[in-house]
């Protein structure tokens, strides 16, 4: 009987290594894997972002991007807005940062979307307002991902002073090692309403200047398509990837 005992004893021994060793392997492959919540992005912009009049935040680019992509996105901003331009309540981005975002858990992603308002500005003062912002984010979430949305255009070739804008924040992102995406030099929109040209009248309004739904859901499949070129579709998955290439 003793032996017999001793070797139920040995046999329950080995049973409870094998599960053990079993658990750890699952808990690995669990971390190793795809996350099972989705990123969390949040994007803050101008009117392009937050939507204006009829089309709300949940019909712009910020929102079916997420749609795309799978992302739990937060959606920021206001109408007006940019780095410097104050808008109509007296809101710049730093400003809606942390009326709208600051005081929220770390997300996974940040993007700064706008500078279309800001044209009138001084290009060196957007530079300063683009750092001081991002620096804000990166002290407050270390760990988040930022990026850089340069602006947008409706129908027509951009004016000078919103091509320097461009090129602000474009100097602003590179400074802070921030990836850059400029619809500009992509040319996501092309030609203009007036003369038929391009791609704009079927994806511009008619006031000239915002999407309209068509170019909403345009400007997320171009967004999308940068994102994944960048690695950053998943930023979870980006900064995982990022890690094993540097260990």
């Amino acid at each position: 009987m003793n032996k017999r005992h001793a070797l139920v004893a040995l046999v329950l021994a080995l049973m409870a290594v094998l599960t053990g060793c079993s658990a750890d392997k699952a808990a690995q492959a669990e971390s190793d894997g795809r996350p099972r919540s989705p990123s969390v992005v949040a994007i803050l912009g101008d009117s392009y972002t937050a939507g204006i009049g009829s089309t709300t935040k949940d019909q712009t680019y910020a929102a079916f991007t997420a749609q795309k992509l799978g992302w739990q996105v937060v959606v920021a901003g206001q109408a007006g807005t940019g780095l410097l331009a104050p808008g109509h309540d007296d809101n710049t981005f730093e400003r809606l940062y942390e009326k709208q975002l600051a005081w929220r858990p770390a997300p996974d992603m940040v993007v700064i979307s706008g500078g279309h308002n800001d044209w009138p500005y001084p290009p060196s003062l957007e530079q300063t307002a683009a750092t001081r912002l991002m620096s804000k984010m990166r002290q407050r979430w270390p760990s988040t991902h930022l990026l850089m949305l340069g602006p947008m255009w409706g129908s027509g070739e951009p004016r000078t002073e919103a091509l320097a804008i461009r090129d602000a924040l474009k100097a602003a992102a590179k400074q802070e090692s921030v990836p850059f995406i400029d619809p500009l030099a992509e040319k996501w929109i092309t030609g203009s309403r007036d003369s038929g040209t391009g791609n704009a009248p079927q994806y511009i309004l008619q006031d000239d200047t915002h999407p309209n739904p068509a170019g909403h859901r345009y400007f997320a499949d171009r967004l999308a398509t940068d994102l994944r070129k960048l690695g950053l579709a998943d930023p979870v998955l980006g900064q995982d990837a990022r890690r094993v290439q540097a260990g």
